[in-house]
């Protein structure tokens, strides 16, 4: 099948998804205040209110799980599309060998959903535990890296001896740089990298669901661009899921995504890249996650090395309100650095 061929298939997918999905997430939030599963305040149980409560107190309370949909959704659709299409006589073409592919990516994609859901299902009902500023929710940093690393490691492993990829492709001055077996060691941080990065940049009200989508219109074309009909699927699901959970968590946000949506969608987005051979147009095309990933990294290394802060408050999204930028504006603008690095991505992936 051609990318012209599954063009229509794709857009198909995509507003079948949407509304499913759209017709499923007004009963879902209900269901999710009845069980309480919530956003609570990050300095509970203090004294002091941190700035991040001083920016965001008007939002304790808002149901959290938004992600946990998508990921359901887009999974049930997916996995039942392909006995469907066989029946249809419709012809898929996978770029690797076609279980191990669906394996790949469903694994990726609820495989960091339970990492998350873990750590949002105890930062909402476990047992708070003291910390500098209030009480310390969820997984501890060491379980949550922990189990991440250990699934990342093992989606390299495939990726690595399953499908045989191991070069790195530079574009603009055409090296391809062969690293052997320690391309799973860098797969694994790659995909690490990018499951915290969304992670981070999760703070806004329809920050990450706009961002996301923009990168897997991007990469659709990529990955139509390369016959692979899975990946193609997938991503046209996905975006028509996260389309109908964007109308829901739009200024004034009626529903969050959640770790399990955050950890779970870096990650595939990061897989997506590696499968595709574009690393560095992942860099580029998620460039507004690696941003927000770095001002966070860089405000850690402040505290620790030079017992200060560089930032008022990270990541950079918290700055900008910080200093009075209201946060529509700072969605819209980032939606729009996140559009051009799209392109810029694509740009450098056909080159």
């Amino acid at each position: 099948m051609d990318a012209s061929r599954f063009l229509p298939l794709g857009l198909g997918l995509t507003i079948f998804s949407f509304f499913i999905s759209a017709l499923a997430f007004v009963p879902f939030i209900d269901l999710l205040y009845n069980l309480k599963f919530q956003r609570k305040k990050e300095s509970e149980g203090s004294k002091t209110k941190s700035l991040f409560d001083k920016l965001h107190d008007k939002k304790a309370g808002t149901p959290i799980g938004g992600g946990i949909l998508v990921i359901l959704i887009t999974s049930v659709l997916f996995y039942f599309l392909f006995p469907f299409a066989s029946r249809m006589g419709i012809l898929v073409r996978s770029s690797f060998e076609f279980k191990t592919e669906l394996i790949v990516i469903l694994g990726t994609f609820l495989g960091f959903g339970v990492i998350g859901f873990l750590d949002d299902f105890i930062k909402i009902f476990g047992k708070p535990r003291p910390a500098t500023m209030g009480a310390y929710f969820g997984l501890t940093n060491r379980q949550k890296f922990g189990l991440q690393w250990v699934l990342a490691f093992g989606i390299s492993y495939i990726l690595y001896w399953r499908f045989g990829i191991h070069m790195l492709n530079i574009p603009l001055i055409n090296k391809v740089i062969d690293l052997g077996i320690f391309y799973i060691p860098f797969a694994a941080f790659v995909i690490v990298a990018f499951s915290n990065a969304v992670n981070f940049t999760d703070g806004l009200d329809g920050l990450v669901g706009g961002l996301l989508v923009i990168c897997l219109m991007a990469f659709n074309i990529i990955a139509a661009g390369n016959l692979d009909t899975p990946l193609s699927a997938f991503i046209a699901i996905w975006i028509g899921s996260l389309i109908a959970y964007l109308y829901f968590n739009v200024t004034p946000a009626r529903i969050f995504l959640g770790d399990a949506g955050a950890l779970s969608f870096g990650a595939t987005l990061a897989v997506i890249g590696l499968m595709t051979g574009n690393i560095i147009a992942l860099l580029i095309i998620g460039g507004v996650f690696v941003v927000e990933a770095m001002t966070s990294v860089i405000q850690i290394g402040g505290r620790k090395f030079l017992h200060r802060k560089i930032f008022p408050i990270a990541p950079l999204h918290h700055t900008l309100e910080a200093i009075g930028w209201e946060e529509p504006k700072i969605v819209m603008r980032a939606w729009l650095a996140g559009i051009m690095l799209a392109i810029f991505g694509l740009w450098l992936a056909t080159i």
